[in-house]
């Protein structure tokens, strides 16, 4: 058994080598210097929390470092562990399920599992409070049998982390399965021909694999964990996001609120730090002769409907409860009068400014990727890294930030989509990086470098030879930044057009005002928007792995 053990230690190790002897060479101006103008244009905001905050003086370490500020630090931080933890917890055994073995109704959960990341944690904040609060729905349905007069308190650390887990996991599950597709089946076959078992081989050859698929998606959760407003004010849950604005709502103070800004900077330099040290410096790839195939589906045996009701209950839970409620609220609405009314015309403009931003997103995240991955070196893992700063950032700081520049130096741009579609870059970039650096990651330089080798131009190659090999991380990143768009608040709120009305905003003016049954309306025509596309990428990849 010694030997054997070995033996797949030196085949980990050998892998791990492989990834190390990338191509290191000068990258080519077409990949570094669209990568820098990226990572400059995304820290506008950061030179603004910083002009801000240099102004003021001392008195703003009086706020930093009050006993107040460090005791929400620890309900910040507490909160993104939580949340980030039980999200992979969540997403590993889904990805599995949904992309390598016989699941019944496989296409079916691999769509509706990811659906939750399309409602606002707004809409989830209410849907929580409303369904499992001291007198919500449950503790009505319990009255009557049990006698049971009011439930345990929702609302701090459980609510928060509750409603937040609901709508983040998918974040984890996107990259988990685009990666999962894409491994090489080969490995798993050397260890199960030394003779270890299905776990033990999951354990030691496919696990190592999708590290940096984990780590990009436990990135951004953390990072969505430490800007969400809309969850930890409905949950009374106090983050620095909650802090924040605060100050800009309550005090006007927007110097304050830059101080406290910057601390979040501080602590997602830290996240980052710590991605970078878990996923390692590996890459996943072919190192032998020949092509990659599918890997064969597995067998769940007598695990087939345990597992089936797994999926059941995170769907329950994360999309099925969220929409009967909305449905129960529209129900209450039509009986009491209230007008069905369906907004046609914000459903457009999300669907427009969602497939702009995606678009957009992806073709600013590709040369960044490439750069990481493709020439890494201290300057691209730092220029990467850079990128990831604005969605630690709520998007009222990105929003106010923009509306500065624009104003005094953009002009022509400011209140149009322009400079909205850049805020989204802003916030939303890194969902597109990690997707596709994950896929990047599961393709072998050679092949690049042979291209090369033949007479081929870096457009050639990056059009005919890398982008065709990381198709699903780019489908992956595209979906997960359409889908995240449609949903983003503040920074639609301040900075969109006169007159521009979306879903998001819909949905935020009706619950504003209590009027929940006109808020289910727009919240469900936003799930089913956002089903269409996810449908599209789970078929195409069922069609590919079967041709």
């Amino acid at each position: 058994m010694a030997v054997i053990t070995g033996r797949t230690s030196n085949l980990i190790a050998r892998l791990g080598r492989a990834g190390r002897g990338a191509h290191v060479s000068r990258p080519p101006a077409i990949i570094w210097l669209p990568a820098t103008l990226v990572a400059v244009a995304v820290l506008l905001p950061l030179v603004y929390l910083v002009l801000r905050t240099l102004g003021v003086g001392g008195e703003i370490w009086e706020l930093l470092f009050r006993a107040r500020t460090f005791a929400i630090l620890g309900r910040t931080v507490g909160l993104v562990i939580a949340v980030t933890g039980i999200s992979i917890a969540i997403s590993l055994p889904l990805a599995w399920l949904t992309a390598r073995t016989d699941l019944p109704l496989q296409r079916m959960w691999s769509v509706l599992t990811v659906l939750p990341l399309v409602i606002p944690s707004y809409v989830a904040g209410f849907i929580v409070v409303a369904a499992l609060g001291p007198r919500g729905m449950l503790q009505q349905l319990l009255a009557v049998p049990f006698g049971l007069e009011r439930l345990p308190e929702i609302y701090g650390f459980p609510g928060a982390t509750l409603t937040i887990t609901m709508v983040t996991f998918p974040y984890v599950l996107i990259t988990l399965q685009a990666a999962i597709r894409g491994l090489d089946p080969c490995l798993e076959e050397a260890s199960r021909s030394l003779g270890h078992g299905p776990w033990d081989t999951f354990r030691r050859v496919t696990l190592p694999q999708l590290r940096p698929a984990i780590a990009a998606g436990a990135l951004l959760v953390s990072l969505y964990t430490l800007h969400d407003f809309g969850a930890v004010s409905l949950l009374r849950y106090e983050t620095f996001t909650w802090a924040i604005y605060l100050q800009y709502q309550t005090s006007f103070d927007r110097t304050a609120a830059a101080a406290l800004s910057l601390i979040l900077v501080v602590i997602a330099v830290v996240i980052l730090f710590t991605e970078v040290r878990t996923r390692g410096r590996a890459q996943y790839h072919r190192s032998s002769v020949g092509g990659a195939r599918p890997p064969a589906c597995a067998q769940l045996g007598r695990w087939r409907w345990p597992a089936f009701g797994f999926c059941s209950l995170v769907v329950l839970l994360s999309l099925v409860m969220p929409m009967s409620i909305l449905g129960y609220w529209l129900g209450r609405g039509v009986a009491a009068g209230e007008p069905f009314q369906v907004v046609w015309s914000s459903a457009l403009n999300s669907g427009y400014v969602a497939a702009l931003a995606a678009l957009a997103i992806v073709v600013a995240a590709l040369p960044v990727a490439i750069l990481a991955v493709r020439y890494a070196s201290r300057i691209s893992s730092l220029l990467e890294r850079a990128t990831y700063i604005g969605f630690a950032l709520p998007g009222i700081v990105i929003a106010l930030a923009l509306v500065f520049f624009g104003a005094n130096y953009a002009t022509p741009i400011y209140q149009t989509l322009g400079l909205l579609i850049f805020a989204y870059v802003i916030l939303f970039l890194p969902q597109a990086i990690g997707a596709v650096r994950s896929s990047l990651l599961q393709v072998s330089p050679r092949v690049e470098e042979a291209a090369r080798s033949l007479g081929s131009t870096s457009w050639q190659v990056l059009g005919r030879v890398t982008l065709p090999m990381i198709h699903r991380g780019i489908l992956a990143g595209a979906a997960l930044v359409f889908l995240t768009t449609l949903k983003e608040l503040p920074a639609t709120l301040i900075l969109s057009p006169i007159g521009f009305k979306t879903l998001a905003t819909s949905i935020w003016s009706a619950t504003s005002e209590a009027f929940f049954a006109r808020a289910a309306v727009p919240a469900l025509l936003l799930i089913l928007i956002a089903s269409v596309p996810m449908a599209i990428i789970v078929t195409r990849e069922r069609r590919e792995q079967h041709d």
